[in-house]
């Protein structure tokens, strides 16, 4: 059953404890610093309910004849990729700027675990239900699902053990109703999410077969114990007519604190296990690299549309130089697109039964995407020019003293008048300039796991069989070179 956006914002006034800009936060739904990207949230539930709408955001099952939301359907068929992509464009249109932590680009890594049941077995056959269970929750209790994937580390040089133990989230203790544990995770949206698909990190688990260090679960955000201590968010640092991705769009971060908090065996996944640990960071990413990879499709759209109004509120749209480097962010963005609609075209079936997108080339098309990035944000920066950086602020146009020579030297023509100049330079020096575009690059490269990691998924999953077998015959190498008996 589909929630509203009300019901939403409801279901995070638990008495959660929330830290930001050195202050306590009574309520993350109305905090300036949250209330923007909780909004954000909120429009997501509405857009399933309104006519318009809803036929792109939901499905009805067969089963219940209750709707559901797109986004948290198990995909079994290549339709149900479209259909998820249709609701992500349809979210990132409405949120004006690009939104990752909203529920859809972090469920999938659920489904990495359905496919795993056989290993989760191999530990304890509850886990596996626990699993299916979870996903069957997500899909008709529509939480707002997110991701607790990155521990603060501490000395990677040293093993956890050798260290302070929490630096790394651990199991302390056993209980009859569950496991506690302690340590910090990092998370997007944590602050005001409903619940936490919680994982280890990439790092050794101590070493050892079964380590209090690998262990799974889903986390009820509003549990006591824990604490989000959250980075400062940008939405209301400055105007929103001078700073508009950052006033709508800020995702906020936060260091997720667990401080001997207790996990009911129902919400365990997997416990000590270092196999299923492995497992899933190997998978993590199989179905929610999709979305992720999606979300920077519509980055370059951005940077493609700023770049080109400035351009041609200039007249500059006709020179060829200005055409290459345009045709450069286009060759991207379709690069992007291409992986996307190859990775369905292509897709696979899962070990679970499920449809996973093309592995090689989404693990390919998500380094590709995010590996271009800081040199593509470059060009558009090329295109738009320096007015970005020396452009006034909204309140010096409307300075009536000020305001006359703005008009004047900011309007072109009737169909370039000072005002849209205005918005356009702001809207483009804040998703190229500002502290928040720093920022967002920074998370686009690093969100899923870090770029030698990305790598290696291509690696794992790439088809080097072709280009051996193709070279062993076009060079005429024997078969001792395979290993086997020699002649």
């Amino acid at each position: 059953m589909i929630r509203t956006g009300d019901e939403y914002r409801e279901s995070i006034r638990d008495g959660r404890k929330v830290w930001i800009n050195g202050e306590k936060v009574a309520d993350v739904t109305t905090h300036p610093m949250f209330k923007p990207i909780v909004d954000v949230r909120a429009r997501i539930y509405d857009l399933a309910h309104e006519e318009a709408t809803q036929k792109v955001m939901t499905y009805t099952d067969e089963a219940t004849g209750e709707l559901n939301a797109i986004a948290n359907r198990l995909p079994t068929t290549a339709q149900d990729w479209h259909d998820k992509r249709a609701a992500v464009d349809l979210v990132q249109r409405e949120a004006g700027g690009v939104v990752t932590r909203v529920g859809d680009e972090t469920i999938g890594e659920m489904w990495s675990l359905y496919d795993g049941q056989d290993v989760l077995n191999e530990v304890d056959p509850r886990f596996s239900e626990n699993i299916r269970r979870h996903i069957e929750k997500s899909i008709t209790a529509d939480p707002f699902h997110v991701s607790a994937n990155t521990d603060p580390k501490g000395d990677r040089s040293k093993a956890p053990q050798d260290q302070d133990p929490d630096m790394l989230l651990h199991v302390v203790r056993e209980t009859d109703n569950g496991i506690v544990v302690r340590g910090a995770k990092y998370e997007t949206a944590a602050a005001y999410s409903n619940q936490a698909f919680t994982k280890p990190t990439i790092a050794n688990w101590g070493n050892s077969e079964l380590s209090d260090y690998a262990v799974g679960f889903v986390m009820d955000m509003g549990t006591p114990g824990l604490k989000f201590i959250s980075r400062n968010g940008f939405a209301g640092k400055g105007p929103a007519a001078d700073y508009p991705l950052s006033n709508r769009v800020d995702e906020v971060e936060s260091l997720v604190v667990f401080d001997d908090v207790e996990i009911p065996w129902e919400d365990v996944l997997f416990y000590r296990h270092t196999k299923a640990a492995a497992f899933i960071r190997s998978t993590l990413h199989r179905y929610s690299a999709f979305p992720f990879v999606q979300r920077t499709l519509h980055l370059a759209d951005l940077m493609i549309g700023a770049a080109l109004w400035n351009v041609k509120q200039t007249g500059l749209e006709k020179q060829q130089a200005v055409q290459e480097k345009l045709a450069q962010l286009a060759v991207y963005r379709e690069g992007i697109n291409a992986h996307l609609t190859a990775a369905i075209a292509n897709a696979e079936t899962s070990p679970g039964g499920l449809l996973m997108p093309n592995q090689s080339l989404l693990y390919a098309g998500r380094v590709s995407a995010l590996s271009q990035l800081p040199a593509m944000m470059h060009m558009a920066r090329e295109l738009c020019g320096g007015q970005i950086c020396i452009t006034p602020d909204a309140a010096t146009f409307g300075n009536p003293e000020a305001s006359p020579w703005l008009e004047k030297f900011y309007s072109i023509n009737d169909n370039w008048v000072s005002e849209d100049r205005r918005k356009l330079l702001s809207f483009a020096r804040d998703l190229l300039n500002s502290d928040y575009a720093g920022h967002r690059l920074t998370f686009q490269l690093f969100a899923q796991s870090p770029p030698f990691a990305q790598l290696g998924a291509v690696y794992r999953n790439f088809d080097f069989e072709g280009p051996l077998d193709l070279v062993k015959s076009s060079a005429g190498l024997s078969d001792k070179i395979l290993g086997g008996v020699p002649d």
